[in-house]
């Protein structure tokens, strides 16, 4: 056998592999041998048909068999020869009829694991952000709470609509004088005023109407507007206000706090916010120190990535990003996107998520970093945690699949192995910035 080999890049081979004739005479010779022990031939006896019968009747069929057999056979061989890590499976680029009298020719890519050496992962400068709720955000988070929990009445002496106001309208859309479906009827629905639910100028043409007042006027939708059944409309518009409501907070009491929860007064409704913040603070200084470790592992350690890790890392960003919006009842079709716009639009991420698990297998590998029993259990018991399910029926979900299984161990190990370079880095520790503290604001 003869392999010539291509080189695509350095994680890309063309393979041009040539199987000599007699092999392939030798593969049909065993095919034609078996067939004939099994075909049932009209006028001969089984087993005693002549090949060349067997040729006129079954030779397309043999010879799809013979081709498949010969490039598994020999493609394994090659990849085993040539001594490749290859990721995904191969592809068959080109491959031509079988010719009984010739050498079997043909062309396969391969994608190989990439050699990327000994990992620099030491003496990193790293810094570390000193996040910590603050009485503002507290506060915050208790003006939130007290926004879910408000009512809404009728004013309680008679007065126009303002902003933040609920009205209680009835109205209908009309062009040219004649309904339009994009906007039927509504009876006595409720529409804050500010939350351009059908535009700000809507809201804007409520503010000053009161109860029983009616109103007709006409908006023009840009041909850009979000709902696209208005978009590109000019509409008349005629409304009535049945009833002016306004939001009434409740007050932050204790009896308040109990409605919130298991909290026996307001205080320790604070102390259970302050845990919460603290807890995602946390989690938002591992994750950056984990984002600061992965940016300088990729600047120390130029390689190439196969497309087909990129491609696996791919499917795993979608589906993830499909189950999150089903359990918000959405799909990702309703982004106005398509699939193949949404690859593109993630593929940077995905190569770096290839890279950063390259390099952290490579560590593992490396410092022969190994997952003790007690490291293993105490995954289970986060991953319980994390899914809010007991801890037995976690184990015994992955005790009865142990793919995955390996893969909860891989990434543990891979925890582990950025835990082992933040330990072995020079980490300073800083106040958050102005920038920072208007982020947190943001997100409270």
């Amino acid at each position: 056998m003869q392999i010539t080999v291509e080189d695509v890049s350095s994680v890309k081979k063309t393979l041009h592999i040539e199987v000599p004739n007699e092999t392939v005479v030798g593969e049909l010779d065993a095919a034609y041998k078996q067939l004939k022990k099994t075909a049932k031939v009209k006028g001969f006896r089984p087993g005693k048909a002549p090949r060349s019968v067997l040729e006129r009747m079954y030779k397309k069929d043999v010879n799809g068999d013979v081709v498949s057999k010969l490039i598994q056979t020999s493609l394994m061989e090659a990849i085993r020869e040539k001594e490749y890590r290859i990721v995904g499976e191969p592809e068959l680029v080109e491959a031509p009829e079988l010719d009984p009298a010739a050498s079997f020719k043909y062309t396969a890519s391969v994608e190989l694991r990439p050699e990327i050496g000994d990992i620099n992962f030491k003496e990193m400068e790293l810094t570390k952000t000193l996040y910590k709720a603050t009485d503002d955000e507290v506060d915050a988070q208790l003006q939130m709470l007290r926004k879910n929990g408000a009512k809404r009445e009728p004013v309680a002496e008679a007065r126009p609509l303002a902003d933040g106001d609920y009205a209680v309208l009835t109205y209908e859309g009309f062009i040219g004088g004649e309904p339009f479906e994009g906007t039927p009827l509504v009876e006595n629905q409720q529409m804050k005023i500010g939350s351009a639910a059908m535009s700000n100028q809507f809201d804007e043409q409520l503010v000053g109407m009161g109860t029983d007042d009616e109103k007709e006027f006409e908006i023009t939708y840009a041909d850009t507007y979000v709902n696209k059944a208005l978009a590109g409309n000019t509409i008349t518009f005629k409304v009535k206000v049945n009833q002016v409501m306004e939001e009434i907070l409740p007050e932050l009491t204790d009896e308040f706090a109990k409605t919130m929860g298991p909290f026996e007064s307001l205080e320790n409704l604070k102390e259970e916010i302050i845990k919460n913040l603290t807890g995602n603070y946390e989690k938002r200084m591992e994750q950056e120190l984990n984002e600061q470790v992965f940016s300088t592992l990729i600047e120390r350690h130029e390689f190439e990535v196969p497309d087909v890790m990129v491609e696996y890392e791919l499917d795993a960003i979608l589906a993830e990003a499909e189950r999150a919006f089903q359990m918000n009842g959405m799909s990702i079709e309703q982004l106005g996107k398509s699939r193949e716009e949404l690859r593109e639009q993630y593929r940077e991420l995905a190569q770096k998520q290839v890279r950063r698990h390259l390099l952290l297998a490579a560590i593992v590998q490396q410092e022969k970093m190994e997952l003790s029993d007690e490291e293993l259990e105490a995954g289970f018991e986060d991953m319980a945690a994390m899914v809010g399910q007991p801890l037995e029926a976690i184990k015994g979900f992955y005790q009865s699949q142990p793919d995955k299984v390996e893969v909860l161990k891989l990434t543990l190990l891979e925890k582990k192995a950025v835990r082992l370079i933040i330990e072995t880095s020079d980490v300073k520790e800083v106040e958050p910035t102005l920038d920072n503290a208007e982020a947190d604001a943001d997100e409270a």
